[in-house]
């Protein structure tokens, strides 16, 4: 009789603990790419004060996620893709690890089979520039374009990734890459820890007839190359999809209704859309039914390409939704939706394409709002309190340990360990308002050392080297030209009110806290160099040029 009170006593204690078990939940990251912040209709009527009814761009799955979810009026990503990926990989601001800038396949010292130099990286590119006809002050700094994973013999760096801190989960990659050295091999998704389904490790690709460049594994690109295949991507499985964003949504359906059936486990899927990065394509007929749309011009939108690019990158989010629910998963699921840079504006690039991101200033490229300010929303069924908003300011190397926090781990621990810029917003979640200031970061940095064709904002142009730092409601944007920006944020979103001159004392405060940021932090390959071959005489800005911190002396 002792024996079996024992046994039955030990039955319920087990029994007991399994039910006190918290069950993990799966986490979805949709990444997409050049979308702007007023590129979203729920977005747009908050900002432009209208109806999501006015608006040329149709997102209505986005807007569900919003109605039932938590969205960030005030998220920053970085200027240009690659960083940002970056960051959202390791959970440090982007030129910490080197990352500056995005760019088409480039040299660099490992696929050029290259002696490395000291203080510099395997992947480090050799040169980036664009054919900028007008006098530069300075040259272009470098750039990573890899990040580390300690899986090569030229270099002993390693960053933790995202998925590597995942310990319990099965990660899935699927989608654009762009931060593995243009198919360099041991930097590609399945060396941060991924399960890769379909990746290709470039800045864009066709919509059409993709699947050759994606599975190509000779080395023509660079036959230099020490490794026997290219690793530029694999196209995955054969859906019969003809258009990418459609096939890359039927191969992350698949996986999560496999995934769904083994509720054991959970899973982390990061679903890094092509779109809606050029080149522009879209499908015939929803290209047509935006040419004839009577909206058509809002808000300077008028691009029928880009609407129907948006219109099925919005139709892939919707699809996610719809399997959670089929399978059962959704409330047990967190789903997380950000853009990985501000939307190309059609003033800014050279050949006019692209969005309108009015009211904000700029667009891709720049480090004024319309460059960086993106659409953040988090949408877990069951736990998160529908249709808010959150104007505090965050950024993408936020996302890191804000998934380890939802995910039941020591986010705080691991932001520590690993010296990493990241802090949870999961309290914000809740507390929208930040009142037990759950979310303490107070300052943001941004780094881009390169001088760009696209057309600066304020000159019209070719964009000087920017570097720029958010701290409370004041934002700082240094241009190495030497010009100092400053705005105040929270008062003036829009960029309009430039404060330096009639508030000098806070803008040269901001300028010492983001070059000590700077000095302390990204390694001098990465920041922009005196050219000595320079021309004052032949300059065309209003303008002369000034060295602000002093790399004459």
């Amino acid at each position: 009789m002792k024996n079996f009170c024992l046994l039955l006593f030990s039955i319920i204690f087990i029994f007991s603990c399994k039910k006190q078990e918290v069950k993990k939940p799966n986490i979805i990251f949709i990444l997409a790419d050049d979308y702007g912040i007023v590129d979203t209709q729920a977005y747009a009527a908050k900002f432009l004060n209208t109806s999501i009814d006015s608006t040329f761009y149709e997102t209505p799955n986005i807007n569900k996620l919003m109605n039932e979810g938590v969205s960030f009026s005030q998220a920053y990503a970085n200027q240009l893709c690659s960083p940002t990926r970056a960051s959202i990989l390791t959970g440090k601001y982007a030129a910490r690890v080197g990352f500056t800038t995005a760019m088409p396949h480039r040299n660099t010292y490992y696929n050029q089979n290259l002696e490395i130099p000291e203080g510099y990286y395997a992947n480090d590119v050799l040169e980036h520039k664009d054919n900028i006809l007008i006098e530069q002050p300075h040259i272009n700094g470098t750039s990573n374009s890899a990040v580390p994973t300690g899986k090569h013999a030229q270099t002993n760096l390693d960053e933790l990734s995202i998925a590597e801190a995942l310990k319990d989960y099965e990660s899935a990659f699927i989608g654009k890459w762009h931060i593995g050295g243009f198919g360099a091999k041991g930097f590609q998704p399945k060396d941060n820890g991924f399960k890769t389904l379909a990746y290709f490790d470039g800045g864009g690709s066709t919509y059409f007839n993709w699947v050759n460049g994606w599975n190509q594994k000779t080395k023509a690109r660079f036959p230099k190359m020490p490794q026997e295949e290219w690793e530029i991507g694999d196209a995955g499985n054969v859906t019969g999809e003809k258009y990418l964003t459609d096939d890359l949504t039927i191969q992350a359906l698949n996986y999560i209704e496999e995934k769904a059936k083994n509720k054991n486990k959970p899973f982390f899927l990061y679903f890094s859309h092509f779109a809606v990065h050029s080149p522009y394509q879209g499908k015939k007929d929803e290209i047509d039914y935006f040419n004839s749309k009577k909206t058509r011009g809002f808000n300077g939108q008028d691009n029928a390409i880009y609407a129907s690019m948006i219109k099925s990158m919005d139709r892939s989010v919707g699809k996610i939704l719809d399997k959670l629910k089929e399978t059962g998963i959704e409330e047990n699921t967190l789903v997380v939706f950000m853009s990985d840079n501000g939307g190309i504006d059609g003033e800014i690039t050279p050949d006019g394409n692209g969005t309108e991101n009015y009211p904000f200033l700029g667009g891709k490229a720049c480090l004024t709002e319309g460059g960086i300010r993106v659409p953040l929303v988090f949408r877990w069924k069951g736990k998160i309190e529908g249709g808010k908003w959150v104007d505090t300011a965050v950024d993408c190397s936020d996302i890191f340990p804000t998934i380890l926090e939802a995910a039941g781990y020591d986010a705080k621990q691991i932001v520590t360990e690993n010296n990493l810029d990241g802090e949870s917003v999961i309290g914000l979640l809740s507390d929208i308002k930040n009142e037990s200031k759950t979310y303490k970061k107070d300052a943001h940095y941004w780094h881009y050392p390169f001088n760009v064709i696209y057309k600066s904002p304020y000159d019209g142009h070719a964009l000087t080297p920017h570097s720029a730092i958010r701290k409370g409601n004041f934002k700082l944007i240094f241009d190495w030209y030497g010009r100092l920006h400053l705005y105040d944020i929270e008062k003036d979103p829009f960029e309009k009110n430039d404060l330096y001159t009639t508030n000098k004392d806070q803008g040269d405060a901001l300028f010492k806290d983001l070059v000590t940021w700077l000095e302390e932090n990204v390694d001098k390959r990465y920041w922009p160099k005196l050219n000595p071959d320079y021309n004052p005489e032949k300059e065309v800005r209003d303008v002369p040029f000034k060295d602000l911190i002093g790399q004459n002396e």
